[in-house]
């Protein structure tokens, strides 16, 4: 390699599982680079954990990692504020608190839920944040029988922009937590998806197992039914309509609202597109990794934590190439790996380039999921 720009200045937008990864990389990268991270707050929401805030395994205060530590033994310049838009040539990203210069960018930004399905306002979107999690802690003990309704959809112009594990963790999580409670007798729980086979991109395996997962649990599935529309207490499908005390339902994805105000290349669902080393065409030293980008790949390409981090350390390699004047050629791998918790027990998922496979709900596969939860915070604490 040649000698790098000591004094490249780079800057990553987003502090969540990209962002972080694609700072660490870099540091390791090219030890002298100026790095600089914007995000609205330093703060990393470890999300995964929100299936375990309505159970009480969990608190915001676990999940909810202060970045100061970790940002200053990275050697980190923190620009708190959200990004409003990007220069033409990417060297200038406009943000609320002003402009910030790069030589080298990120985009880690993440995705955001679309709004396709009209009363979006009467449900809980259980990723779009902590505060969603604790929502459902609040409505669920509040509520002393009825019905819960559990979906997610997809972006109907980029299908596989989706995100249905979480959906099945709350679903069978709310299962046994009323299990624990002597309650479960009192209420309905309804899984509805617009397809015949919900969750496809974990495999057929997988898929089967969670169907006979949740018929065992008594979990009520209508399978094939769009959702038309919700109401503050139903769920109106094409052909059935279902009385609902709480309505847990993901949208389909698309890009962060933030990417109006830039003239980068967007896929047909919204998001940046990036090539296969996580590059942005057209827009040099330019990188995207994560939820925010749409990149070649499977049709069962998960946008996932996991898979972010594969592409956030592809992307950081790659622009630390490019800055270097080396060919930035590295690419990403395809791979999902997910454990699908409830609450005592996980389903662990695999899938890759050359298979995969999926195991029956297992308690030691619980303690993994928290296990790894543990480790992968402990680096930015």
């Amino acid at each position: 390699m040649t000698n790098p720009r000591t004094n490249a200045r780079i800057t990553v937008v987003g502090a969540g599982f990209a962002g972080l990864t694609a700072l660490r990389t870099v540091r390791a990268s090219a030890p002298e680079a100026e790095l600089t991270l914007v995000a609205p707050a330093a703060e990393l929401h470890y999300l995964p954990g929100t299936i375990w805030l309505p159970s009480g395994k969990r608190t915001r205060e676990q999940l909810v990692v202060p970045l100061g530590n970790f940002l200053r033994r990275q050697r980190v310049r923190f620009h708190g504020a959200r990004a409003i838009g990007l220069s033409p040539d990417a060297r200038t990203l406009h943000t609320s608190a002003g402009d910030v210069a790069n030589d080298g960018l990120v985009i880690a930004t993440g995705a955001r839920f679309g709004r396709g399905v009209a009363g979006l306002e009467h449900v809980i979107v259980p990723c779009e944040g902590i505060a969603a999690a604790e929502a459902i802690r609040e409505r669920l003990a509040a509520i002393a029988q009825g019905t819960i309704c559990f979906g997610f959809g997809s972006n109907p112009a980029e299908p596989v922009a989706m995100r249905g594990g979480p959906i099945f963790e709350f679903a069978l999580g709310i299962d046994a937590l009323l299990r624990r409670q002597r309650r479960r007798d009192r209420f309905r729980l309804v899984f509805f998806s617009a397809s015949e086979r919900p969750g496809q991109r974990l495999g057929q395996h997988a898929v089967d197992r969670l169907l006979r997962e949740m018929r065992a649990r008594g979990i009520e599935a209508i399978l094939g039914e769009k959702p038309l529309r919700f109401e503050a207490d139903a769920v109106q499908l094409e052909r059935t309509r279902i009385a609902s005390d709480m309505t847990l339902f993901m949208p389909g994805l698309t890009g962060a609202a933030w990417l109006d105000g830039a003239s980068l290349p967007r896929s047909p669902g919204g998001f940046v597109e990036g090539d296969a080393g996580c590059r942005v065409a057209g827009v040099s030293r330019t990188y995207v990794a994560g939820d925010g980008g749409s990149y070649p790949g499977p049709e069962w390409l998960p946008k996932q934590a996991h898979q972010a981090d594969l592409q956030a350390t592809v992307a950081a390699r790659n622009l630390v190439r490019e800055l270097r004047g080396d060919a930035p050629d590295e690419t990403f791998r395809s791979e999902l790996v997910c454990i699908i918790d409830a609450l005592d027990r996980g389903l662990l998922v695999t899938r890759g380039e050359r298979g995969g496979f999926s195991l029956p709900p297992l308690r030691a596969m619980h303690w993994a999921k928290a296990a790894f939860e543990r480790a992968y915070l402990r680096r930015y604490r």
